[in-house]
C-alpha cells in the first residue's frame, strides 16, 4: 500500500504539491491523472525519496522509501525510460540493478523474457527505440518481484500490441494482489486499465475513487431507450418528472440521471414494449476535461 499524508512540496515560491492525502490499495490498478504541471511527477518522486517533502509524508508498506534495506524487493518504478546508461547492454543494466539489491542473477534473464527483450539482451540500450526502452524499464521495475509498482507514462512509444500487453500485464499484477500506481495522459487507455483514479490539479486532490464513479459524477450517465411507441414512452417519462432528450439516429430518447430499472418498470406499468434499454456513460476524457477545466495551467484559445 502507498499512503500519502498531507504531502506538500514547495520550490521557492512555487507550490508544486499542496497537502495531498490518499491511499493506494493493493489488488487494483490505480490511475494517477492531472493536467500538465499538476504535480504528478513531483508526487511520484517524493514517493520514491527522490524529492523531500516540504511537509507531510508518504509511506510504502508502512515505511519511508529510505528505510527500505533492499528497495527493489519492495517497490519497483519506471519514471524515465531513457535514464539507462546508453553504452550498457540491456542485460548488463539489469545485472547491475540485481547486484545492487542482492537479487539472484537468474531474475535478469527471467525479466528479459517476460518483457520480450531476450533477442536484444546484449544490444546497447542507447540503440533502443522508446518502446524497447519502456520494456527494459518495466523489466527493471519487476526485477525484485516487488509488491508495489509505480509507472509514469508506461505506454509511451509502444505500438498497439505493446499497449495491449502492458495493459494486461498491469491488470495481472494487480490481480496477484500487488499495488499498481500508474500515471498517464492517455485517458482512453486509463479508462480500460484503471479501476481506481487519483485526480489532481495544481497540486491539489480533485477526486479519488472508482473510475466509473468519476466518469458518472463528472460527465453524468443517462439511459437510452428505443420503443415502437416512442411518443407514449416520452409522455410517460415526462409525466413521472424525468428529463427526456431526443436522439435522432436511431430514433430514441435519453433520460439523464435515471436508471435502467426505473425506466423499465415505468414502461412496464404503461404496457409499453421496449426495443432498447441501456446505460450510456460519458468518456473518461470528457469527465477529466470537465472536472479539471479550472486547473489547466496552459490552456489553448480556440478562435
Amino acid at each position: 500500500m502507498i499512503e500519502a499524508k498531507g504531502l506538500t512540496k514547495r520550490y521557492g515560491s512555487t507550490l508544486a504539491v499542496d497537502d495531498l492525502t490518499f491511499d493506494i490499495r493493493p489488488g487494483t490498478v490505480t490511475g494517477f491523472l492531472g493536467p500538465n504541471g499538476s504535480g504528478k511527477s513531483t508526487t511520484m518522486r517524493m514517493i520514491l525519496g527522490l524529492d523531500r517533502p516540504t511537509a507531510g509524508e508518504v509511506l510504502i508498506g508502512g515505511k519511508h522509501y529510505h528505510e527500505l534495506k533492499h528497495p527493489l524487493r519492495t517497490v519497483g518504478a519506471l519514471l524515465d525510460a531513457k535514464w539507462v546508461h546508453p553504452n550498457r547492454s540491456a542485460r548488463a543494466h539489469l545485472a547491475w540493478l540485481a547486484a545492487s539489491n542482492n537479487l539472484p542473477v537468474q531474475r535478469v534473464d527471467e525479466m528479459l523474457d517476460a518483457v520480450g527483450l531476450t533477442a536484444v539482451a546484449r544490444k546497447r540500450a542507447g540503440s533502443f527505440s522508446l518502446g524497447m526502452s519502456q520494456r527494459l524499464g518495466i523489466a527493471g521495475a519487476l526485477l525484485g518481484d516487488p509488491q508495489v509498482l509505480l509507472f509514469d507514462e508506461p505506454v509511451n512509444g509502444l505500438d498497439p500490441e505493446g499497449i495491449l500487453w502492458i495493459r494486461q500485464f498491469m491488470q495481472r499484477l494487480a490481480g496477484e494482489g500487488r499495488t499498481v500506481f500508474v500515471s498517464s495522459h492517455m485517458l482512453s487507455e486509463m479508462a480500460l486499465t484503471a479501476t481506481e483514479l487519483v485526480v489532481i490539479g495544481r497540486g491539489r486532490l480533485i477526486s479519488h475513487g472508482a473510475t466509473t464513479q468519476f466518469v458518472d459524477g463528472a460527465g453524468g450517465a443517462s439511459v437510452q431507450v428505443r420503443a415502437p411507441r416512442l411518443d407514449l414512452l416520452t409522455a410517460a417519462l415526462r409525466e413521472a418528472g424525468l428529463t427526456v432528450t431526443d436522439v435522432a439516429t436511431p430514433p430514441a430518447v435519453r433520460v439523464p440521471g435515471a436508471t435502467t430499472e426505473q425506466v423499465g418498470e415505468l414502461a412496464a406499468a404503461h404496457g409499453l414494449v421496449l426495443h432498447e434499454l441501456s446505460t450510456v456513460r460519458g468518456s473518461l476524457e470528457e469527465a477529466f476535461m470537465e472536472i479539471t477545466k479550472q486547473d489547466v495551467e496552459y490552456a489553448a484559445v480556440t478562435r
